[in-house]
């Protein structure tokens, strides 16, 4: 690639991507999301490092129109970490709702919790002591630490593969998991200087969220389009192995969120027959019961009673 050097408000040269190796893919993308970003609660100032983890938490595998009542009414709720890890788990996976995966309530408590017994109650800037909370894994702790922090990591989301995957390496789709080469060439692609690291990972990802799109990609609305490997090549298809895609009716998932929802109601024990009626086939119900009491999603008590978690 070509790099280019954009100028400075004072006239000079900005040194932050004269040699790197993206630097012809950061300034248009990057200014396109200056104009085109969406308003997310997440992104404005007063969220803080709290709110960014939160949002993290909750975007994984859920959609931003399904997260953005959750997340307003649980930072109103749990304004600091030790907000929430003052509260049972199951408050938590109570409040969660019907976000999905409701694991990630469970580890957000107990990241919560950390924070506050290692950290004062501050999410740590430092991406080795993100990377060491509870439920923490690298792509949690590089988003936090370049959003919240505004510091220089390669941030690898869905849609940010999907962008590198189509613009640099001419496929339609990226592997079905991420890789030793994405990362690299996610290394690769960072700017120079943090501040721009960081607006280019969230421009990268926006893109992807809204242009760059798994299916009826917007090629006219990209920035970089003229660019684009995938697109100079005429699209070809994707000839890796079959996308995975999510099934939910009938699932152990479906039974799942059925069970959950009933104790989610109700801040007393809930008897085992209750439970039955949720789901018809009765193998079944019980793989997911047990399943979601093995997870410390639900706690069993004695005569058949089950509840939400308190410790």
């Amino acid at each position: 690639m070509t790099a280019l050097t954009k100028p400075q408000p004072d006239g000079t040269a900005d040194p932050s991507s004269e040699h790197a190796p993206g630097a012809s893919l950061h300034y248009p993308v990057i200014d396109w999301f200056d104009e085109h970003a969406r308003d997310l609660p997440w992104r404005r100032p007063e969220a803080g490092a709290w709110g960014v983890m939160v949002s993290e938490f909750m975007l994984q595998q859920t959609p931003v129109n399904r997260v953005l009542p959750v997340y307003e009414q649980w930072l109103a709720r749990w304004p600091r970490p030790a907000d929430l890890a003052a509260e049972a788990p199951g408050e938590a996976v109570r409040a969660w709702g019907r976000l999905g995966y409701p694991r990630r309530a469970l580890r957000l408590h107990g990241a919560a919790a950390a924070i506050t017994e290692r950290h004062g109650g501050d999410v740590p800037a430092d991406h080795a002591q993100l990377l060491a909370l509870p439920g923490i894994g690298e792509y949690t702790a590089a988003a936090v630490a370049s959003f919240a922090y505004g510091q220089r990591h390669a941030v690898l989301d869905t849609n940010v593969r999907r962008v590198f995957a189509r613009a640099v390496t001419g496929a339609q789709y990226p592997p079905n998991a991420t890789t030793a080469a994405e990362r690299r060439l996610a290394r690769a692609l960072l700017p120079e200087d943090e501040r721009t690291a960081a607006r280019w990972a969230a421009a990268s990802m926006e893109l992807g969220a809204l242009v760059c799109t798994a299916k009826n990609e917007s090629c006219h609305r990209c920035p970089i389009a003229a660019q684009c490997a995938w697109r100079l090549a005429d699209k070809p298809a994707h000839d890796g192995p079959p996308r995975r895609g999510q099934t939910y009716a009938g699932t152990d998932r479906q039974v799942r969120g059925r069970l959950l929802a009933v104790l989610r109601e109700t801040h007393n024990p809930v008897p085992q027959a209750t439970l039955d009626r949720v789901w018809h086939e009765p193998v079944q119900r019980a793989r997911a019961l047990d399943g979601l009491v093995a997870d410390g999603l639900v706690e069993p008590l004695p005569g058949g009673f089950y509840r939400l978690p308190l410790t």
